[in-house]
């Protein structure tokens, strides 16, 4: 892969300028073959195992942020789901002591966070998938890196209701335990979680990849802003042109980084993912790029057009600067982390309908938001159960990342701090779907899956 000496003015330029940078690096471990019969050998089998890898991952990005000078602001580590290999572990002290295991391996290489503390669950629910669940709100309130998530449906499987049901109990205990409810940041649930997602809270390294990998993700929205607002005029096929143009210089830049860190590392290079990712940094949102298109507050009419053109974009252009584009690529759309989404609740020009409208066509889904601390659990599942149903009904990956504040009503504020951000506290419908989702079970695989 060779650069132009145009290109390479042309990145320091959105370096300098409009908040480039690789968001993440992110390790996937393998760590099956670290399980012993012993727990006290298999907990230092995985701390020696990831301490090994996460001091090599700071050591060898430094030296590439220092090389290139693109910032590389997240290094993280991503295991094999916790639920697969506590099976002949499975004791409620024996996953607090894992999960405390990962917590110190990833503060002692300098890891920002590690995630893969959770299971996939997306037809049924072992016995070790139910102790997981059981044990969240401890590990999560007691742990500052570990992140956890759960895949409860998928397009081939259903979603499973039943441990969608689990969810809002345990989010609420995890929310009384953690200052400002900050545990449950650190939980997502999918649909359709891909293997190789490189962003947290739901990065895990998947039964289907090898040993170990790299995935890189990338972020742009200031750099995707500045090119709209020089581009006021063209119609919607220019527009969409001129964002690919634009994603393809960014994945670019990340496929080096990526591919030159792997051979440091001497691993293999797993995908770079497109996806733009807001920041509580100013000029650094994508409801920005969305105003920028002509919308005067995200959320308002035309809003999911706006979403749709540039989540389209920005899978087009990224195809077209790598062959090993992954993850979830496309655009992120939390509210506690974006200014501009933010400002856009505390207007009212965004409410949790309109927000859910925009996750059909995002790639992520309901993130980073704030309700009461009073919702009801069944609520919890029903917010959580709705957006799920999108995923599978739509044959994509979405995810929920809820965070019941206690003592917070609707239009209340809650401050998060750092990546995490502010959150304004979202107005629920008052009106109840318990007698529907006690039903339970497993809302049948679309048509779809039978392409076979």
């Amino acid at each position: 892969m060779t650069f132009s000496l145009e290109e390479v003015y042309e990145t320091a330029n959105m370096i300098s300028h409009q908040n480039l940078d690789i968001r993440t690096t992110t390790l996937g471990i393998n760590l099956k073959d670290c399980i012993d019969s012993d727990f006290s050998a298999f907990r230092q089998n995985v701390y020696d195992r990831v301490s090994a890898y996460a001091g090599q991952l700071i050591e060898k990005s430094r030296a590439l942020e220092y090389k290139y000078g693109i910032p590389i602001v997240n290094k993280r580590i991503a295991v094999t789901p916790v639920s697969l290999i506590m099976e002949t572990h499975c004791t409620p002290d024996k996953f607090i002591e894992m999960a405390e295991t990962l917590d110190a391996a990833a503060a002692d290489a300098g890891i920002d966070f590690i995630g893969g503390f959770g299971g996939l669950v997306q037809k049924g629910l072992t016995r070790s998938d139910r102790m997981l669940i059981e044990m969240l709100p401890e590990v999560l309130s007691r742990t500052e890196r570990v992140c956890s998530f759960l895949n409860v449906g998928s397009n081939v499987a259903g979603l499973n209701l039943d441990a969608v049901n689990l969810l809002g109990c345990m989010l609420k205990e995890t929310a009384a335990k953690s200052h400002n409810a900050i545990g449950c940041a650190k939980f997502v649930v999918f649909v359709n979680a891909p293997e190789d997602n490189p962003f947290m809270a739901g990065a895990f390294h998947g039964v289907g990849e090898g040993d170990v990998a790299l995935n890189i993700g990338i972020s742009g929205p200031g750099v995707v802003k500045s090119v709209v607002e020089k581009n006021r005029d063209c119609d919607l096929t220019q527009l969409s042109e001129v964002i690919k143009r634009t994603v393809f210089k960014i994945t670019r830049a990340g496929e080096l980084i990526g591919r030159e860190l792997a051979a440091a590392l001497a691993i293999p290079f797993g995908i770079v993912d497109i996806s733009l990712a807001s920041t509580t940094a100013r000029g650094d949102s994508v409801a920005g790029v969305i105003e920028a298109f002509g919308i005067e507050r995200i959320g308002t009419h035309g809003s999911t057009l706006a979403i749709a053109l540039l989540m389209d974009a920005v899978k087009k252009g990224g195809a077209m600067a790598s062959g090993n584009v992954g993850g979830l690529s496309g655009t992120f759309i939390p509210v506690s982390e974006d200014t501009g989404m933010i400002e856009a609740v505390q207007l009212g020009a965004l409410g949790l309908d309109k927000l859910e409208a925009l996750t059909a066509v995002c790639s992520v889904g309901l993130d980073m938001f704030a309700i009461p601390g009073d919702a009801a659990e069944e609520t919890i599942n029903a917010i959580i159960a709705d957006e799920l149903a999108i995923g599978i009904i739509n044959n994509k990956t979405t995810a929920v990342r809820v965070i019941p504040v206690p003592g917070k009503k609707a239009g209340d504020v809650v401050e998060f701090g750092g990546l995490l951000g502010t959150a304004p506290v979202m107005k629920i419908n008052p009106f109840s779907a318990r007698d529907f989702l006690k039903r339970g079970g497993r809302l049948p695989a679309p048509v779809t899956s039978m392409r076979n």
